[in-house]
């Protein structure tokens, strides 16, 4: 079970692994956000060195209205010691390094504000 800390403004943030196509592993603090239903999002310019594949273009409706182009790529994560090969939105401004809604599906979240617990682990 990875265990997270909250943010100034109550934020919810994960430590993750960004691992590059030479194997290179990057530690982030990662926002997690509920709101965007892929796996992950990244800005383009945490995208370079990465060495990800990319795959496609793909329009996505955002949480403030409106939609948005996204670049879709294969990318390669560690979370809480386990190594995923997950498809990764990148796109112009994305704030924070993203860990989104599909991670909810396989993990379970649990958050206690109250007594600072933040923890997201497997099923």
């Amino acid at each position: 079970m990875m265990q997270g800390k909250f943010g100034d403004n109550d934020e919810l943030f994960l430590e993750i692994e960004l691992i590059a196509d030479d194997g290179l592993e990057l530690p982030v603090d990662s926002m997690l956000d509920t709101g965007f239903s892929g796996w992950l999002a990244i800005d383009k310019q945490d995208l370079e060195g990465l060495g990800w594949f990319y795959v496609r273009k793909e329009l996505m409706r955002l949480a403030q209205g409106g939609d948005s182009e996204f670049d879709l790529y294969a990318g390669k994560v560690r979370i809480d010691g386990e190594e995923f090969d997950i498809p990764v939105h990148v796109g112009d401004g994305v704030p924070e390094v993203l860990i989104c809604r599909q991670w909810l599906k396989s993990r379970r979240l649990v958050v206690d504000m109250q007594s600072g617990v933040l923890n997201l682990g497997g099923s």
